[in-house]
Formats: structure tokens, C-alpha cells, sequence
């Protein structure tokens, strides 16, 4: 599977693909996912982004049986243009059994380099069954709250306008938990005002056409939007767990030994 957008640099593009497949060989490891993200999968890059590309990567059986067992996480050289690193399979499993929201949102990333259309199901079908809404809820309101405290500036109101609209999204799909990564989907599948959803549209209309947007205050519909979701979104702090431990903990176990690959 790839979903490459016709937007992106063809040449940043294969220097990815470079990168992927020297990961791939000189760390014995298969990658049967690799995606975009950033502000260029979240739906609002600006001319001068970065590439942000993500990937899970699996080791031989063997390596998982090792008492000394290799780092679980993978890098190459971070620069201007590139951000490319991934996580082992072991390390997405257990922190999607956790509710991290980064690593259920790289699963729905609409860039995708490389991928298995039957891996990225299967975990999708795994964080159905066992993600807490309320460990999504309350990272999606930290990551809000974090960004908010920073210097104010436009191109940093997004970062909080994004989770924001994450929280929409699950307050108005009660019985999901894995919500969709890009700005856009988010504002379409949430429900808004047609007031709140043109003023996203224009917002990133303007970053998309500026190379770095500096301070200034966002449009007072989208920040009362932002106010109102995370007031709102404050339910989650105390959410009591709706699953069992024990059962997310076996259910995780039973897919991670499903897919490591046999030597």
C-alpha cells in the first residue's frame, strides 16, 4: 500500500524510501508501516515543513527472546528536511494497550510510504477492542493544555486546535475511541458549527501559503471552540477504566505473538 500526495517533494520522498529500506537491511527488521505525520498528515503544512515520517518495524523471532534485547526504537539522521524514526512492534502494542494516542494516530495517517493494509487492520482492530476513550480523552486534553501555556503564535494554535477537535470528535462518536489524525477529517466528521468549520478552512488556508506564521491571535470563533472542548473535555481526568486490565493485557499479548515472524 502507498498513499503518497502529489504535493510532496518527489525527491524528499525517495530519500524516505532510501532511508526505509537501509533501516530495513542494515537492522534486520521488516517495516510493514511507514507513514507520514506532522503537520503535513495532520492537514495544515506550511511551505517550509519538515518531513515527519514514521514507521513500525518487526525483528526476528530470535530477537525477542534475548535477554539483552535491542533498543525499541530505530533513528536515522535528524536534519532541516528529514524526521525519520520508528518503534518496535513490542513498544506501538503496548503503548496503543496504554491508550497513547500517537501511536493509534499513525495508523490512520492518510500518507502512507509503505504499508500492509492487513498489519495497520489488524492493530486498528486491536485498539477497537482494548483502547481506553478516556486514556485517549485525557492525552488529546494534555497535549491541549501543554500547547496553550507556550508564547502565543498562530502556528502554535494549531497544536492545540487539533487535539481540540480530536475531542469533539469523541464526544460526538460515543462509542469509538480511535479518532482520525488529520485537522480536516476531524472537522468534518465533528459535527461544528458552519462557523467554526469555515474558520478552520480559512486558518489553514493562510498557513498553507505562509512560510512560518508568527504571533497574533487566532479567530475569536476558533478560540472559543478550543475554550468551550476543553472545559468539557475535563470529564476525562477522572474516567474510570472500562475494560478489564487482565483482558487488554492477554489480548495484546495474543496479537504481538501472532505477528512476530518466525526465523
Amino acid at each position: 500500500m502507498r498513499a503518497i500526495p502529489a504535493d510532496l517533494d518527489p525527491d524528499v520522498v525517495a530519500e524516505i524510501d532510501r532511508r526505509l529500506a537501509a533501516v530495513s537491511r542494515d537492522h534486520d527488521v521488516e517495516i510493514p508501516w511507514a507513514i507520514e505525520s506532522g503537520s503535513r498528515a495532520w492537514g495544515f503544512p506550511s511551505p517550509d515543513s519538515d518531513y515527519d515520517c514514521r514507521f513500525i518495524f518487526v525483528r526476528p523471532r530470535e530477537q525477542y527472546l534475548t535477554l539483552w534485547p535491542e533498543r525499541d526504537v530505530i533513528e536515522t539522521p535528524l536534519d532541516a528536511v528529514f524526521d525519520v524514526n520508528g518503534w518496535d512492534l513490542a513498544k506501538s502494542v503496548k503503548l496503543i494497550a496504554k491508550g497513547n494516542a500517537t501511536a493509534i494516530e499513525w495508523l490512520r495517517s492518510p500518507i502512507v510510504y509503505t504499508g500492509d493494509p492487513a498489519f495497520r487492520d489488524g492493530l486498528l482492530d486491536l485498539a477497537d477492542r482494548i483502547v481506553e476513550r478516556g486514556a485517549v480523552g485525557r492525552h488529546y486534553l494534555h497535549v491541549a493544555r501543554q500547547q496553550r501555556a507556550g508564547k502565543p503564535t498562530l502556528k502554535r494554535f494549531f497544536y492545540v486546535l487539533r487535539p481540540a477537535a480530536a475531542l469533539r470528535w469523541l464526544e460526538v462518536h460515543p462509542a469509538q475511541a480511535v479518532p482520525p489524525m488529520d485537522l480536516p477529517t476531524l472537522i468534518e466528521e465533528g459535527d461544528l458549527d458552519d462557523d467554526v468549520r469555515t474558520a478552520v478552512h480559512d486558518l489553514i488556508a493562510q498557513k498553507a501559503q505562509t512560510r512560518e506564521l508568527g504571533a497574533g491571535t487566532p479567530p475569536a470563533t476558533l478560540d472559543r471552540f478550543v475554550t468551550a472542548q476543553l472545559d468539557r473535555a475535563e470529564v476525562y481526568e477522572d474516567a474510570a477504566p472500562e475494560r478489564d486490565g487482565a483482558l487488554v493485557r492477554s489480548l495484546a499479548d495474543e496479537y504481538f505473538l501472532s505477528l512476530v515472524r518466525p526465523t
